[in-house]
């Protein structure tokens, strides 16, 4: 007796090599097929009469095989079989190509549904590789209605997964539906089995779209629940209150060299207002490319060691980490501040004796104590998880105490977006930019434009600039025709620029090759630098006016916005070039690439690749923490906003979820699911 946890190899027709193919996709039991969504439709709604059918319409038809054969074309070597279909008003051709084992499936007299594109050839209409199927006791489910479209792995047929969902649909009664029925009934969303039903196999547009509705907002909901226990949770905790030193913080911005721009003077009153409270502070920092969220940092890292306080800055990489180091070394010198650096290569002797250390996931992992830490700030948000911020700021040795918590991200995200995401942080934008910067020119350089483009990158170096070069792979692959940096490297030292010292950078360099790297760049020994997208946050360059991206269309948009600020940090004028594959210089892929050269701001660009690529492949899915996102639009503020509101309802009257028994059981579930690391 088959049941939601029956293994897929139990199913009909599912033998094991199709289980294999099922796993790929991380289908392995009949739950796990309902809940894998269809990616979009085909709209087969309007059965036609032949009669009526007109060239380049896509049409479904039903008919009788009036005639069916096989025969080869020796001009083309293939097999083409050709049927004739007829129903009550006139009759079409329709024809395949390579599939001859169809006249063993297709007999004369068969009732069939087909669905297709129309083609006139000669004044002949006819159906061109077109769907098909017998027409049986069930009734159509590839040809007519709106037919649900899957992502698939190779050897799998949209007809196999179809069949093998539409088999395992009346088992759907049996999930459990975990929503209140309140909720529902305020909300008005279906229940769990019909919306599982009908986002498979709808009978019209409107029980698709109730059906993504009411799975988007359980996807959101489930988000929005965490994201509130965490917020509920946070709020009983006590943390240390560090005093807004007013008078030490303006004197301290005085003698910048430049002027804080309005967005970074409201991020840091927000942040130092939020430390100067006895709860724990829990903020996202956001800003664009070069927008000046460091120095932002920066202020409430300096208002801590003036409260003799501890502060921990953790950056995703040991490059990173350096040029931090640095940073606040040169800002801070006159202060007589300790600054310490912890990652796999650099360690620290009397760690609680430091005000400031800066460091990797070193920070978290090592046995060092930090019993005067009052403020935990992390670079790159979505490269750390829910659990490694846990880790952070939840330390024995602060014996109940919480550090006030910073996270700060240059990947731009709509606030929509970082409601969904972040629910548990307060947000700060900085959306401005410090004045002066020069606007960095961007073009894509089309094979026939290459030569001229590195006969302008010579002129640059001579001039005294350097390059940086952005490859998709680190080796040559057999799978994908990439540019591979190793191999750049080489062909651009030996064949482009003999009489420039080129470098390489890459993520499997231990850590001692890779500072070195950065360091014969920084210090001008190379002058040119061949790397991966390890080089892509934060990297600060500023004698770099160069940004040549090999690949460029298999990079996000918000991806290409991080390289292309790697360049324009200095005084002089600034260039990105991008580079598309040959197969790739036309159509979509170029369109996408030029946008890059019409928004110069991250938001415009994250907003339009959220809309091309989603947000998985916009953030890095098993990064990101919201792998989970299936259906759920994250342009959809109104449904994100009602997720929210229900989620912080139940929450703040039951903070344990105590009286939800199910809703607990479930957001346990989804925590072990989706693995918030």
């Amino acid at each position: 007796m088959l049941h939601l946890g029956s293994r897929l190899a139990e199913l009909p027709r599912v033998g094991p090599a199709t289980a294999k193919l099922l796993s790929k996709l991380g289908l392995d039991s009949i739950q796990d097929l309902l809940f894998y969504f269809p990616l979009r439709y085909d709209d087969f709604a309007q059965t036609r009469e032949i009669a009526s059918l007109k060239p380049g319409e896509n049409a479904s038809l039903s008919g009788t095989i009036e005639l069916i054969q096989n025969k080869k074309s020796f001009r083309r070597r293939l097999y083409v079989t050709e049927a004739l279909i007829s129903d009550e008003s006139e009759s079409i051709k329709a024809i395949w190509f390579n599939q001859p084992f169809l006249t063993r499936n297709l007999k004369v007299g068969d009732r069939v549904s087909l669905a297709g594109k129309i083609t006139e050839t000669y004044g002949q209409l006819s159906l061109v590789s077109p769907a098909y199927e017998k027409i049986g006791r069930s009734g159509p489910i590839h040809t007519q209605g709106l037919v649900p479209r899957y992502h698939l792995t190779s050897g799998l047929t949209q007809k196999q997964l179809r069949f093998f969902i539409k088999q395992c649909l009346p088992l759907a009664k049996n999930l459990e539906e975990w929503l209140p029925e309140g909720l529902r009934r305020k909300l008005n969303l279906v229940s769990l089995p019909l919306a599982i039903k009908q986002v498979h196999f709808p009978n019209s547009e409107a029980e698709a779209l109730s059906a993504r509705r009411r799975l988007s907002f359980g996807e959101l909901f489930l988000r929005q629940l965490k994201s509130q226990t965490i917020k509920a949770a946070l709020k009983e905790k006590r943390a240390p209150v560090l005093a807004f030193r007013e008078k030490e913080t303006k004197e301290f911005v005085a003698k910048l060299p430049f002027s804080l721009t309005g967005d970074q003077r409201l991020a840091a009153w927000e942040i130092l207002q939020d430390m100067a409270k006895a709860s724990p502070m829990s903020r996202l920092l956001e800003g664009d490319v070069g927008s000046g969220k460091t120095l932002v940092a920066a202020l409430a890292i300096f208002n801590a060691a003036l409260n003799n306080s501890q502060s921990l800055l953790m950056a995703p990489t040991e490059i990173l980490a350096q040029q931090h180091h640095r940073y606040l070394e040169d800002l801070f010198r006159s202060y007589g501040f300790k600054i310490g650096r912890l990652t796999a290569s650099a360690k620290l002797k009397e760690a609680e004796t430091y005000d400031i250390i800066v460091g990797t996931h070193a920070l978290i992992q090592s046995r060092h104590q930090w019993p005067r830490l009052a403020l935990a700030i992390v670079d790159e948000q979505h490269r750390f998880g829910v659990s490694q911020r846990q880790n952070i700021i939840s330390r024995p040795e602060l014996k109940g105490l919480v550090p006030h918590f910073l996270s700060m991200t240059a990947t731009p995200i709509p606030r929509s977006l970082a409601l969904a995401i972040y629910g548990d942080l307060d947000l700060s934008i900085i959306k401005e930019m410090p004045s002066g910067r020069k606007p960095i020119i961007t073009d894509v350089v089309l094979a026939s434009r290459r030569q001229a483009a590195y006969d302008f990158v010579r002129q640059e170096i001579q001039a005294g600039r350097q390059a940086f070069v952005i490859c998709p792979l680190i080796e040559d692959s057999d799978r994908l025709e990439a540019k591979s940096a190793k191999a750049e490297q080489a062909r651009l030292q030996k064949e482009i620029f003999p009489e420039f010292k080129v470098g390489l950078l890459h993520g499997r360099q231990s850590a001692k090759e890779k500072e070195k790297a950065m360091q014969d760049f920084l210090e001008q020994r190379t002058q040119i630098l061949v790397s991966t997208s390890v080089v892509e946050v934060g990297v600060d360059i500023k004698n770099a006016s160069l940004m040549l991206i090999e690949g460029a269309e298999r990079f996000g948009l918000a991806q290409l916005h991080q390289f292309r600020g790697r360049v324009g940090r200095g005084e002089h004028q600034s260039y990105c070039l991008l580079f598309p594959s040959q197969e790739e210089s036309s159509g979509p892929a170029l369109s996408r690439l030029l946008a890059m050269k019409k928004y110069r701001d991250g938001f415009s660009l994250a907003k339009l690749d959220l809309k091309l690529r989603g947000a998985g492949e916009l953030y890095g899915t098993s990064q990101s923490g919201f792998p989970e996102l299936q259906l759920a639009s994250l342009f959809d503020y109104a449904l994100i906003k009602q997720a929210q509101d229900e989620a912080a309802a139940i929450v703040k009257a039951d903070p344990k979820l105590e009286k939800h028994p199910v809703i607990k059981t479930k957001l346990g579930e989804w925590e072990s699911r989706v693995h918030l690391e």
